[in-house]
């Protein structure tokens, strides 16, 4: 694996960082109230998920709270569009203090309320849209930003109203997509790069990773399918009490990589889809081309590279076991990489040591796949906790049969499969995890590409009640105490009541 680093436009031979990033435990990622990055923080373990539930009838309310309609843009080939909420399209949800949204770009009557949890949605139409939890009212008018949104986007955790989100398609006049960095103060765009960029050994620049911030030194990390990841110190300047809220971006940092597989033909590629997972001062990743890399993000030296197989656009889940750290990882099966596009691969689930990148154990499924629409896990994995705390969850896509999903509930330890539930239709969203406040039971909400989200027992795998959606779930959940939001490929948003 060859890397290079450029800082502030120079290519460098070695490199230490002045102010070292040190994350601390996911819990402590931030203090702020919601789900404000894809999976909840720097361990990606929190599903998505939010506050407290009492979950006494095991199931979704039979109506929505509310339905909202979003819209499509035409791809940049001019051969179809991107509509709605797509993979991974999970929205963010978060409380914004009262002090907080008497400076914002909202509506009055949203500014004035005593308490507002605000759903902030980037969509498949180019626009990030702004609602009401409980009512879905929208709160400020929606920001075009002109490229479709794939990926989740994220909040900064220090509670500073800033959105951190990229573009993951040209758009139809063929501009680059790109990251934006936007004030939720004016809803104004402070900052884009990472588009057309010439370090970048691969033009293709999409970002449909979730962003992380190191609170300490005030700096952003975004990884890219060009295959760089971003370091970038973003000189925030923050004034609650003068509602003036500014950035001066400086020490742009750059990572790239090459591998042997980094670019053979039409089978393997740069860049990187997956949500990055942020461990001390170590950051891990998954790669088109089939590699899982641990990256110091001090030196930014690649501490070990696992093989993976295949294109992997699932995000991994960290968790800490008896002090020691793993990552739990899957991946997708591309046709014609490991087997024609009328074959079948075998799509592994690992336990990963953090520490060393070797593999503990792997337990494999065979998957079928369809050109540009593919099979295994693009869905991302859940890690139990109390009841659940033994069992580790995997969506695939595209099996046992082509157009199937199993959603597959594995054990820690072991890697021995506890259950496994057959549907009818593939899947490529990520579970949620909710447990009921009283009792600690744990339930897995899942959703398929017919519009089907159901509601599972966590232990047993049974479907305890099913709620109907208007087109393809492709979109993660994000959940805030028993209310979940989700969008799907047939332009709308729900917001369903857990019960």
């Amino acid at each position: 694996m060859k890397t290079d680093i450029m800082v502030n436009g120079e290519i460098v031979t070695e490199y230490s960082r002045t102010d070292k990033i040190t994350f601390e435990e996911g819990e402590k990622y931030t203090d702020v109230k919601g789900v404000i990055t894809f999976r909840g923080n720097n361990y990606r373990n929190t599903s998505g998920v939010y506050g407290t539930l009492n979950i006494v009838q095991k199931k979704f309310s039979d109506e929505p709270l509310w339905k909202q309609t979003t819209g499509s843009m035409q791809t940049m080939a001019g051969d179809g569009y991107w509509s709605g909420c797509g993979w991974t399209g999970q929205p963010l949800i978060t409380e914004w203090p009262k002090s907080t949204r008497a400076i914002m770009a909202m509506y009055d009557w949203a500014k004035e309320q005593e308490t507002l949890v605000e759903v902030i949605y980037a969509t498949q139409d180019g626009r990030i849209y702004f609602y009401e939890l409980e009512t879905g009212k929208p709160t400020r008018d929606p920001i075009d930003c002109g490229f479709t949104f794939k990926g989740a986007g994220a909040l900064d955790p220090r509670g500073i109203p800033l959105m951190y989100v990229g573009g993951g398609d040209r758009n139809p006049s063929y501009a680059s997509p790109r990251v934006f960095v936007i004030s939720l103060v004016t809803n104004e765009i402070l900052y884009e790069f990472g588009h057309d960029d010439p370090f970048a050994m691969r033009s293709w620049c999409a970002f449909d990773s979730s962003a992380l911030v190191d609170a300490e030194t005030d700096t952003l990390i975004y990884p890219g399918e060009n295959g760089v990841c971003y370091f970038v110190r973003l000189g925030t300047q923050y004034d609650e009490a003068a509602g003036t809220l500014t950035i001066n971006p400086s020490d742009v940092v750059k990572w790239r990589y090459s591998g042997s597989r980094s670019s053979v033909g039409n089978k393997f590629w740069l860049g990187i889809e997956g949500s990055p997972i942020a461990y001390q001062g170590y950051l891990f990743f998954p790669d088109n081309g089939g590699y899982m890399m641990c990256l110091d993000i001090n030196t930014l030296e690649l501490v070990w590279v696992q093989d993976v197989l295949d294109d992997t656009n699932c995000t991994g889940v960290l968790e800490v076991e008896n002090g020691k750290p793993y990552i739990y990882m899957s991946t997708s099966f591309h046709a014609d990489w490991r087997a024609d596009g009328d074959g079948m691969a075998p799509i592994p689930v690992w336990k990963i040591d953090a520490e060393t990148g070797e593999i503990v154990w792997s337990t494999d499924y065979d998957c079928y796949t369809v050109s540009g629409n593919s099979g295994g896990a693009q869905g991302s994995l859940a890690a139990g906790k109390g009841t659940l705390e033994d069992i580790v969850y995997i969506p695939l896509g595209r099996t046992p049969d082509r157009w199937d999903g199993l959603l597959v509930a594995l054990n820690k330890k072991t890697g021995k499969q506890v259950w496994a539930l057959r549907l009818e239709n593939y899947i490529w969203s990520s579970p949620a995890l909710v447990y009921d406040a009283e009792t600690g039971a744990g339930y897995v909400i899942q959703g398929d590409s017919e519009g089907n989200l159901f509601f599972i027992d966590g232990l047993t795998g049974e479907i305890l009640n099913t709620f109907e959606m208007d087109g393809n779930i492709e979109a993660t959940p994000a959940v805030y105490n028993d209310i979940l939001v989700l969008g799907t490929r047939n332009c709308s948003i729900y917001a369903v009541r857990i019960e």
